[in-house]
C-alpha cells in the first residue's frame, strides 16, 4: 500500500471504524522539502484545513493562504499569528463578506483583492490596508473546466481591462501594496506554466507600480494515475525565478518570489478507507458497495477525479492467497440514495472500473491520493456525519478529527 502499512490501516479503522481519513505527516514534510527553492512557501488550506495539519505546516516554515472567515479562525487556532509575521496569513477572495473584513482588520491579514468591490470595501474601513492584487491573465488551465482559474469563463481575479482602474483607486486610497499574485489553474503543465511566467511579466510592466513580491499561485500537479509522472520542482523554481529576474530587472530591486500549493502538499498523503457491505450485479456492471459516498470524497462524482482503490482484506493472510486468483474489474459505489455515487466514473459521468483483488463483504477498499479535496470537501448530505481523521507521525498515529455524530448534527435545529 506503498507508504500506507495495511496492519496499521486494519489497526486504526478497527479502533476508529470506516469511513475514516488517514493521513502520512512524514510524506507532506517531504512535499514540503521539494518546494525550498521559493521565498515563501504558502498553504492552500482549503486542499485541507485539519488545524493539525495547519500546525504541521506552521512548525515547517509554510505559511498560510485563507479564503474564508472560517479560514481565517482556522489559521489563528493553529498558531498562525500576523503579529510574529506580518504575511503569515493573506486572505484571497473575489467577495469579502463583514465576518472576513472585521477579522483582515482585526488581524491585519493582507487582502488579495481579486474585484473592484473588495478594493472599496478595505479601503473604506483601513485605507493603509496592506493588500496583493490577484490578477487574471486572460487565460487559463485546469485538470476540469471546474478548476479552471484563469480566462473569460473564470470569475476570479481583476481582469487586465480593468487593471489600470484598480491601480489608479489603490493610488487614490493609499493602500499598500505588497505584489502581483496570479493563478491560471489546477494540473497546470510547464507549456502553460511558461505562458503565466510571461503573462506575469507583462503584467507588472503594465500595472507600472512598485511591489514587493509576486505569487505563482497553486496548481502544481500531483500524481494520480499510474503513469502520471512527479512535478519537476527545481525546473518549476526557474521558470518563475527568471520571471523574477525580469521584473527585478524592470523595478530595479530584489522581490519575494511565493508559490501557493495546495493538493500538492497535501494529495499523496491522505487515503480514505471504507467498509465493503454490499457485492452485486447488473446486466453491465459487478458492483463493489461501501459504507463511504459523495458526501465523503466527492471529487469523482464533482471532477471525474480518479483515485486508485486497493482491496484491504480483513485478514492479512488472506492477501497472498486472493492475489493467486487474479484482479477482476469492478465499479465502485456508496451507499447514497443518488445514481452519481460512483467513485468510479469519468468526467462525463459513466460507469468506470478498476480491477480489483477478490473484494469481499467485511473487507475494507483504500482510496488513494485523497487528502487534497477529500474531507475538506466532505457534507452531511443524506444526513451522514462527517468522517474521523487520523495522522500517522513517527510510526504512532492518533486521532486528529472526532467523528461527527448525528446528535451533533441535529443539536443546531434544537432551537
Amino acid at each position: 500500500m506503498t507508504i500506507f502499512n495495511p496492519d496499521t490501516l486494519r489497526e486504526i479503522a478497527q479502533q476508529y471504524g470506516t469511513p475514516l481519513w488517514v493521513y502520512d505527516a512524514p510524506t507532506i514534510r517531504q512535499k514540503i522539502e521539494l518546494l525550498r527553492d521559493f521565498d515563501v512557501i504558502r498553504y492552500a488550506q482549503k486542499a485541507s484545513s485539519n488545524i493539525h495539519i495547519l500546525r504541521l505546516m506552521r512548525e515547517a516554515g509554510v505559511m498560510v493562504d485563507a479564503v474564508s472567515a472560517g479560514e481565517i479562525e482556522r489559521s489563528l487556532a493553529a498558531g498562525y499569528s500576523n503579529q510574529d509575521n506580518p504575511e503569515s496569513i493573506v486572505f484571497t477572495a473575489d467577495v469579502i463578506d463583514r465576518e472576513a473584513l472585521a477579522l483582515v482588520i482585526q488581524h491585519n491579514i493582507p487582502v488579495n483583492i481579486g474585484s473592484l468591490d473588495m478594493l472599496h470595501r478595505i479601503a473604506e474601513v483601513d485605507s493603509h490596508h496592506p493588500v496583493w492584487l490577484r490578477v487574471n491573465p486572460g487565460f487559463g488551465h485546469g485538470h476540469s473546466d471546474k478548476t479552471n482559474t484563469g480566462g473569460p469563463n473564470s470569475k476570479h481575479g481583476i481582469s487586465l481591462e480593468d487593471l489600470p482602474e484598480v491601480v489608479a483607486l489603490l493610488q487614490q486610497y493609499g493602500l499598500d501594496l505588497i505584489g502581483i499574485h496570479m493563478h491560471i489553474g489546477s494540473g497546470s503543465d510547464f507549456a502553460h506554466l511558461s505562458l503565466a511566467c510571461q503573462a506575469m511579466v507583462e503584467i507588472v510592466k503594465l500595472a507600472n507600480v512598485d511591489i514587493r513580491a509576486i505569487s505563482t499561485g497553486g496548481g502544481l500537479p500531483a500524481p494520480y494515475l499510474k503513469n502520471d509522472v512527479e512535478l519537476d520542482t527545481h525546473s518549476f523554481f526557474r521558470l518563475w525565478d527568471e520571471a523574477r529576474k525580469d521584473i527585478e530587472n524592470h523595478l530595479g530591486h530584489a522581490i519575494t518570489l511565493e508559490v501557493e500549493p495546495g493538493r500538492f502538499l497535501v494529495a499523496n498523503a491522505g487515503v480514505l478507507v471504507a467498509e465493503i457491505h454490499c457485492l452485486k450485479s447488473t446486466a453491465q456492471h459487478r458492483f463493489v458497495l461501501v459504507d463511504a459516498g459523495f458526501n465523503d470524497l466527492l471529487r469523482p462524482s464533482m471532477y471525474g477525479s480518479y483515485h486508485k482503490i486497493e482491496v484491504l482484506h480483513k485478514a492479512a493472510t488472506q492477501q497472498s492467497v486472493n492475489s493467486m486468483h487474479g484482479k477482476r474489474e469492478y465499479a465502485v459505489a456508496g451507499p447514497l440514495c443518488e445514481s452519481g455515487d460512483v467513485f468510479t466514473q469519468d468526467e462525463n459521468g459513466v460507469i468506470c472500473h478498476q480491477a480489483l483483488d477478490n473484494p469481499r463483504v467485511g473487507d475494507m477498499l483504500v482510496f488513494k491520493d485523497a487528502g487534497g479535496y477529500g474531507a475538506a470537501m466532505s457534507s452531511n448530505y443524506n444526513s451522514r456525519p462527517l468522517a474521523p481523521e487520523v495522522m500517522i507521525d513517527e510510526g504512532q498515529y492518533r486521532l486528529i478529527r472526532k467523528r461527527q455524530t448525528i446528535r451533533d448534527l441535529l443539536s443546531l435545529e434544537m432551537i
